[in-house]
């Protein structure tokens, strides 16, 4: 009689031991896979920090190899720096009440990563222009390592050394990311150019209808 009442009370303690034992199973499985998953992210976010460490400085070595002369440089430097001016200006135009506090692109460049307003009008005004944060990056780097020796070359100047700008990029600059920051460059810039000649050449036809109907 006592063998029957106990096997049911000892089977039943038996579950409850392996009932106990297999959460802790499961929840030592739970722990496991949120530290895989921990992991697993630590190792991407390391790898994108060092692609695009390494990235960075292949675009600086591509930039510092260039092999121009000083005409080539400085019409180059040119329209850097022009597309750098430009787009300082377009993002002024569109926080006028920030203007004060941002003086410099690099100004603006260093508060849209803590300023939301600030960063959706930057986005704006780049995907007005057609760039993208990558050339800037490119552009930013080229401007910093050619400013101190390289000088503006006016648009006429430009004009009288070299008719193809873009063909004189894709032969002489290799680095696909800054050839085409290099490329985007010329394009906001002259495209800039045809704008305002389209501007002006409507103004001055409204200012000759009066004298052809009189």
């Amino acid at each position: 009689m006592n063998n029957e009442t106990s096997t049911p009370i000892s089977l039943r303690v038996a579950m409850k031991r392996i009932g106990n034992k297999l959460q802790a199973l499961e929840a030592q499985f739970k722990e496991l896979d949120l530290t895989k998953d921990n992991l697993t992210e630590k190792f991407e976010n390391h790898s994108k920090t060092l692609a695009s460490q390494a990235a960075q400085d292949e675009l600086w070595t591509a930039v510092l190899a260039l092999k121009l002369t000083s005409m080539e440089l400085n019409i180059l430097y040119s329209y850097v720096l022009e597309v750098l001016i430009f787009l300082h200006t377009r993002v002024l135009r569109k926080l006028p009440t920030l203007v004060k506090s941002l003086p410099t692109l690099t100004s603006v460049l260093r508060r849209k990563a803590k300023n939301k307003h600030i960063r959706d009008v930057w986005e704006s005004v780049l995907q007005d222009c057609g760039l993208q944060e990558g050339d800037i990056t490119a552009l930013c780097t080229f401007f910093i390592a050619h400013g101190n020796k390289a000088e503006h070359c006016p648009a006429t100047a430009r004009q009288m050394y070299i008719r193809d700008v873009t063909l004189m990029i894709t032969d002489m600059v290799k680095n696909q990311a800054l050839q085409d920051a290099l490329l985007s460059a010329v394009q906001v810039i002259e495209k800039g150019k045809v704008v305002r000649a389209c501007r002006e050449q409507k103004s001055s036809l409204k200012e000759l209808i009066p004298s052809v109907k009189n």
